[in-house]
């Protein structure tokens, strides 16, 4: 059996050899630099909490204050000037309440990115896209088994209205908008050998359950002369289980769809997209995983091996991004985190510690092999820096996760 160093021996370990926390975390490069025939393109992943408990809510926090003309939501500034700060040229918003006319996104464009955020440069994005999820859409089933119909817990992903907990992708490059391919109505029982609880649901909810939780999108965007796919998801979380695990295996399965898509011959004849095209993405085509995954490869609650489903993927690069302010909150906070296997630096997401999970790694920005990655971070700086406000305990932190970004070289 291998020994696993805990993160309190870890850090223990740390401080006897005279290692501490830097004293800043490093600064970001510019977005779209070029070298030679190449240029860097910032890609990122925001689960932003943009979020309300009822439908429509997001939209009037999104409008501008009459007396300003501007958005003056104290949580949506601060995910605001987080992105800006960042200043990435594709981002994915997890946990963007949907709208059918994309209104909120405009709103949120115009009155909040667009607009300085103390001080911060603005941010215009000119594309892109966003389409229904599966979250607060009712199944008509009792799938909590409770006795009874409706509420969240009985739609097809959890929701109490439909497209809470929705998705946004925005781009300073084109979207190639007729070449989109979306899998929210995919079958989780079309999945070849997978870890469906069909005891639990029983055969007539087993036959219609969706394998994605909200949905599974595959963008393509036009940089230069290349073209990256954008494969967006937001699987759910392994937690609130019973015995039968179906959120666990469910998760599992949500991420083992671009495990599948990205592989070859059968092992991705069986994907069915939404206007009926079946089969994966092809081996010579560049990609990006974008999304909150809810999977950490040592510790929480996942289905054994489901994000080393895509970290060992022979067409997928980890760059591991980190922060110093991972850390830091490791050791501060202790609680879960203390006994976690996991290297603390990794950490994408400020859980709470105790009781458990404690932070982990959920958050992923993976480009495929074929693309070279000159930076990676989570931003998550350290407490009294720069940035902190936005992230820590203060009165409007933007959400309970962190940006994590990564620059990659693209031909033009």
């Amino acid at each position: 059996m291998t020994s696993r160093m805990t993160r309190r021996r870890a850090l223990a370990a740390a401080a006897a050899a005279g290692f501490g926390l830097p004293a800043a975390a490093q600064a970001a490069p510019q977005p779209s630099r070029r070298r030679g025939n190449r240029m860097n393109l910032r890609v990122a992943t925001f689960n932003a909490s943009l979020h309300r408990a009822a439908a429509g809510q997001l939209l009037e926090d999104l409008a501008a204050d009459a007396d300003s003309g501007v958005g003056e939501d104290p949580q949506i500034r601060a995910v605001a000037e987080i992105i800006q700060i960042n200043n990435p040229d594709i981002v994915l918003l997890n946990e963007f309440d949907h709208d059918e006319d994309g209104a909120g996104v405009d709103l949120f464009r115009k009155n909040y990115l667009e607009v300085s955020q103390n001080g911060k440069s603005p941010v215009t994005y000119r594309y892109s896209f966003t389409a229904p999820v599966n979250t607060g859409v009712p199944s008509g089933h009792d799938l909590n088994g409770d006795g009874t119909v409706g509420g969240a817990d009985d739609a097809w992903g959890f929701g109490e209205f439909p497209g809470q907990y929705g998705m946004v992708i925005l781009s300073r490059y084109p979207i190639l908008t007729k070449q989109i391919r979306t899998f929210q109505k995919l079958r989780w029982a079309d999945m070849p050998s997978n870890l469906l609880p069909t005891e639990y649901y029983g055969p007539e909810i087993s036959a219609e359950l969706p394998l994605s939780s909200k949905s599974h999108w595959d963008v393509p965007v036009r940089v230069g002369s290349s073209t990256i796919h954008v494969l967006a998801s937001h699987p759910t979380p392994p937690s609130f289980d019973g015995a039968e695990k179906r959120n666990q295996r469910r998760n599992h399965d949500e991420i083992r769809l671009w495990a599948d898509y990205l592989s070859p011959g059968q092992r991705s004849r069986w994907i069915e997209d939404d206007t009926g095209t079946r089969g994966g993405l092809a081996p010579s085509e560049q990609f990006v995983i974008l999304g909150d995954l809810n999977a950490d490869l040592l510790d929480g609650d996942s289905w054994p091996g489901a994000i080393d489903q895509l970290l060992s993927h022979p067409r997928v690069r980890d760059t591991r991004p980190g922060s110093d302010g991972a850390v830091e909150a490791s050791e501060v906070q202790g609680g879960a985190n203390l006994e976690h296997a996991g290297d603390p630096r990794l950490d994408t997401a400020d859980f709470t510690d105790d009781p458990a999970p404690g932070n982990l790694r959920v958050d992923y920005v993976l480009p495929s092999r074929t693309l070279q990655a000159v930076f990676s971070a989570v931003y998550w700086p350290l407490t009294g820096h720069p940035g902190s406000e936005l992230t820590g305990s203060s009165p409007f932190p933007a959400s309970d996760h962190r940006l994590v970004r990564a620059d990659l070289q693209i031909k033009e």
